[in-house]
């Protein structure tokens, strides 16, 4: 069992792959579609959660979803044939730091894909080549509430606290117009149904090859999460538009 499927199998019961609960999406994307008509795009989007709820709620929007795991691409596919939403979804089985497109979008999106970046200002920086003017950029990506141990930081990566990354951010020429910091009973609700939803598909296949290390793994995650860096690390969610075009 690799990695995608872990994942997969991980988010069956939470399908937006961050700590945000459904009325912390509705309104990000709310305040991030500038328009019913918009063209939206999603650099590492997975399974398509957040274009699906956009298209969904926006009859004449159009989405283009690009990521590197097929399986996850296969999934939304799926999901949008049964909303009925597949003829306004385009999706590319691509590398999202290195596509291109025809045309530029009104909101570009980007939450919890950061380290394919190589980080939240590089992903920034790759969000704007695609930005239409006027555009905004929907970004999510994590932050230290407090001084991290070690471990965490070997385990999570680099991460600023919230007002040194605000700082970069307003640096490197943007300006937020909306954000959202996920509360702590949405960044507990992820991780419980993350593992939850892993070992519960790992106690209900016991005959699977797969079943020991699926087990394992949730095992593991919950006992890095609860002694490792629950206490210390936080999501936020930013609607940035550039400072000047």
């Amino acid at each position: 069992m690799n990695r995608e499927q872990i994942s997969r199998l991980a988010h069956a019961d939470h399908p937006v792959a961050a700590p945000l609960d459904d009325d912390s999406v509705r309104r990000l994307l709310e305040r991030g579609i500038p328009r019913g008509d918009a063209r939206v795009i999603d650099l590492g989007c997975g399974g398509g959660e957040w274009l699906l709820r956009a298209l969904t709620a926006h009859p004449q929007l159009q989405a283009v979803g690009v990521d590197i795991a097929e399986s996850s691409l296969t999934h939304a596919r799926t999901t949008a044939n049964a909303l009925g939403v597949q003829d306004r979804l385009v999706l590319h089985h691509e590398d999202a730091t290195a596509f291109t497109a025809s045309h530029e979008f009104d909101l570009v999106l980007s939450v919890g894909a950061t380290h394919a970046f190589g980080g939240l200002l590089p992903t920034l920086a790759a969000a704007r080549k695609h930005l239409a003017p006027g555009g905004r950029v929907l970004v999510g990506d994590g932050y230290w509430e407090r001084e991290p141990s070690p471990a965490a930081v070997e385990m999570l990566g680099e991460f600023a606290d919230l007002p040194t990354t605000m700082d970069g951010v307003i640096a490197d020429g943007w300006t937020p117009v909306y954000g959202h910091i996920s509360t702590r009973q949405e960044l507990d609700d992820y991780e419980w149904a993350w593992t939850g939803s892993l070992a519960s598909w790992a106690l209900d296949h016991t005959d699977d090859p797969d079943s020991a290390q699926a087990l394992a793994a949730a095992t593991t995650h919950r006992d890095e999460w609860l002694r490792v860096y629950r206490d210390t690390w936080g999501f936020i969610c930013l609607i940035l538009r550039p400072t000047s075009d």
